[in-house]
């Protein structure tokens, strides 16, 4: 691996940072969106036996809001529950927002990676051209200037390739994870608010 490192000059060195970036914010995201921890199951008949048992208390809203991000939609929304359905919902949309703003945390930078590393590929490949024809003079080319060259263009190339597929892969699979995700918890929350209200069954 080193060799590859070293045959692909210092061109390779900012592709190598996008991908460690790249991989501790795959590997976070995807601790970090687990089912269990955004959307703990069954958490809203549990919160509406909870209401009609022991009514809405500070500590059950501390508690949810540190549950999980459903909990805080949820806490929102329990918060007015006073209030008629229609403030209900409009702060759920508001804690929505702001739930939606922490699950798309560093997407965007993951994003931004999928679509800098082919041009980052492309930098080292102009690189390594730049020294093919800078090793060539009038009685000849030096045949190990030109092989360090035809390297540096296409192993930087290649390695652009590989950061970048795999990041933008990953990072339309997260998006659209939390996009179903937030639906799913936009639904669930209505719900919970027509249910306190008495417009809907359990």
């Amino acid at each position: 691996m080193f060799a590859i490192i070293e045959a692909a000059g210092w061109p390779i060195w900012p592709l190598l940072l996008t991908s460690v970036i790249a991989l501790a914010i795959i590997g976070e995201r995807w601790w970090s969106l687990r089912q269990a921890i955004v959307m703990p199951r069954n958490l809203l008949p549990r919160i509406v036996q909870e209401c009609r048992q022991n009514g809405i208390t500070a500590q059950m809203l501390s508690r949810l809001s540190d549950d999980s991000p459903l909990g805080q939609i949820f806490a929102a929304g329990l918060k007015n529950i006073r209030s008629t359905p229609a403030i209900m919902k409009e702060a759920i949309e508001e804690a929505g927002r702001a739930v939606a703003i922490e699950l798309e945390r560093f997407l965007t930078s993951l994003g931004t990676i999928a679509a800098i590393a082919p041009l980052l590929g492309l930098f080292g490949t102009v690189i390594g051209m730049i020294e093919i024809f800078g090793s060539q003079t009038p009685q000849g080319g030096n045949p190990l200037v030109l092989a360090h060259g035809i390297s540096i263009a296409l192993y930087n190339t290649a390695f652009g390739l590989v950061v970048a597929v795999p990041s933008m892969i990953f990072y339309r699979y997260f998006r659209a994870k939390v996009d179903a995700m937030l639906v799913d918890m936009e639904l669930q929350a209505i719900k919970m608010v027509e249910i306190l209200h008495g417009e809907r069954q359990v």
